[in-house]
């Protein structure tokens, strides 16, 4: 029960902070006043809630529906194998990665189903678009967790955290966490692998919504952004490994470190044509995490 409050409340501190630190990198870089954009997230909040909703011309309404609310079931069940304390976690079984895997190939089904549920081109397009980009990232994670596991010589989270007790897998494995964020961004629908809801399709598989909608829908990538940074946060940080500090103390610093790399990525780094990226994903990004794998094997036979 103890363990299952912790992740209720880290994701709802999650959403928050997250939104915050969205709206202050956007003024930031947009060079507005930054004290402007803590009180941003409540004002969009008030402004989705007073918009009308939008309906298409035969929608799928229950799966419009189900997407936001599978993609917030995903975020939580994700965290549900994150340890927050030496045995504190609401599902310690030894697969813990692979139920995190799981959650991430789910999330390239849930973003098409709220594409597809529109019955619109430009939403159906952008779910079409991110299943493209999607798969190949889930190979990159794959290998990359993979190289987590191999020190621990377990799936389970709670062994991965133990083995980085005298060294981090952030040293151990260098390529291993620049490439895990590679697919935070991807199953956050965020700056250069935001593919899915990208501007240049009017919000893609958000271009037909509007109101509660909208803000359900950016409420569950929120969410999934707090899970993801708590999981890059346990097999590549240490999670709750630390001194003086509580265990859990360290899990919610470390998360909200990932968090702000993520948002600094999100707002400084462009996005590149999905022909471009694609490439890049198979003849680039996935040898480098194949590259870690056999350098994470290397160092676990030293």
């Amino acid at each position: 029960m103890t363990a299952l409050i912790a992740v209720l409340l880290l994701l709802a501190a999650g959403v928050w902070f997250g939104a915050t630190v969205d709206a202050v990198a956007e003024a930031a870089v947009a060079g507005r006043p930054v004290r402007t954009a803590l009180a941003a997230p409540f004002r969009r909040t008030a402004l989705m809630l007073s918009r009308q909703a939008i309906e298409t011309e035969h929608p799928d309404t229950l799966n419009h529906l189900l997407a936001p609310a599978c993609y917030l079931v995903l975020a939580a069940a994700g965290l549900s194998v994150v340890p927050f304390a030496p045995g504190v976690a609401v599902t310690d079984i030894a697969t813990g990665l692979v139920l995190w895997g799981a959650c991430e190939a789910l999330v390239v089904v849930v973003v098409f189903l709220n594409g597809w549920s529109a019955n619109a081109p430009l939403p159906l397009i952008g779910g079409y678009r991110y299943v493209a980009i999607g798969l190949p990232a889930m190979l990159i994670s794959m290998f990359v967790l993979i190289g987590t596991a191999l020190p621990a010589q377990s799936l389970g989270v709670s062994a991965v955290v133990e083995s980085q007790r005298v060294l981090i897998n952030a040293v151990r494995q260098p390529l291993g966490l620049p490439l895990f964020l590679l697919l935070g961004l991807s199953i956050t629908l965020r700056g250069p692998f935001n593919y899915g809801d990208s501007a240049d399709l009017v919000g893609g598989t958000q271009a037909e919504v509007a109101g509660v909608q909208r803000l359900l829908w950016r409420g569950a990538k929120l969410a999934m952004l707090t899970a993801f940074s708590a999981m890059a946060a346990t097999v590549f940080l240490g999670g709750y490994l630390g001194p003086v500090l509580p265990g859990p103390a360290w899990l919610v610093l470390k998360t909200a470190l990932v968090m702000l790399m993520l948002v600094a990525i999100t707002h400084l780094v462009a996005r590149v044509p999905p022909a471009r990226m694609l490439t890049w994903l198979w003849t680039v990004l996935l040898p480098l995490s194949f590259v870690d794998l056999v350098w994470a094997g290397l160092e676990a036979m030293r």
